[in-house]
């Protein structure tokens, strides 16, 4: 199977201006015409970590969904991030994993987090999300669900797990160590793609994107507060090799999630 590219877009976002970040990320993405697999955008990159549902929620045929569709043809590549969507009078943090050819999934954020009252706002999803690009079986997760690894176990012989994020600087080390946690304990090849700058709360974000090995060592590291677009190849020979040398897998606990 061949190798497997993935853009990283470690950004500041615009907060609650979505044509401010559409146009940004626009313009962040248009040197990639075929040229990466996947493009991951951060948490909430229309309008950052924001409560406020009811004034920024779009539709699954709004303007931000519309615009995914554009730029995944333009840029013939997958694109993912998650945005404020509001369905049947509720919200979700939804994650949308948009194809070339107009066709998409979507994964609603499980694990809400209650310290910013996330979960009085939007309602949570049930369903773990598994999609296909060029043959590689790929988890989408969103933020606070790095903290439960249970809902991330490889359990359906993904490939890779990707976390978009707003993640904070005053838990960064959190963040890398649990990431590191996640690509060794399922063998995976794990991303986090997260922000920098401040937000309208005034919450500092220092980033530490980072893509990791399934062995859990760091092969890509974005510079901490500063924005930059970075792509990189997973090697599914390689994947393969680690699971082969120790194939621990095997021996994983059988489990249902209620």
């Amino acid at each position: 199977m061949k190798d497997l590219r993935i853009t990283t877009i470690q950004t500041q976002l615009h907060w609650e201006n979505t044509a401010a970040n559409r146009t940004m990320f626009e313009q962040k993405m248009a040197s990639l015409i075929n040229k990466t697999d996947i493009v991951v955008l951060p948490e909430m990159f229309s309008t950052g970590f924001s409560m406020k549902a009811e004034k920024l929620a779009e539709t699954m045929d709004g303007q931000t969904v519309n615009w995914l569709k554009e730029q995944a043809k333009k840029l013939d590549t997958v694109i993912t991030g998650s945005l404020i969507i509001q369905e049947n009078s509720q919200y979700y943090n939804r994650l949308i994993w948009m194809r070339p050819d107009g066709s998409f999934e979507i994964y609603d954020k499980r694990h809400l987090f209650t310290m910013a009252k996330e979960h009085e706002t939007y309602t949570p999803g049930d369903e773990r999300l598994i999609v296909e690009c060029n043959g590689w079986k790929i988890c989408p997760l969103v933020c606070y669900d790095l903290r439960f690894p249970v809902w991330a176990r490889n359990t359906d012989a993904y490939d890779v797990l990707i976390y978009t994020a707003n993640w904070p600087s005053m838990r960064s080390y959190a963040w890398r160590t649990l990431l590191q946690a996640r690509a060794i304990e399922n063998q995976a090849y794990t991303i986090g793609v997260n922000i920098v700058g401040k937000d309208g709360n005034d919450l500092p974000y220092q980033g530490d994107t980072m893509v990791i090995e399934p062995s859990g060592a760091e092969i890509l590291y974005h510079k901490m507060h500063e924005e930059d677009v970075q792509t990189h190849s997973l090697s599914y020979e390689h994947l393969q090799k680690v699971r082969q040398k120790l194939p621990f897998l095997a021996d994983r606990d059988e489990f249902e999630i209620k």
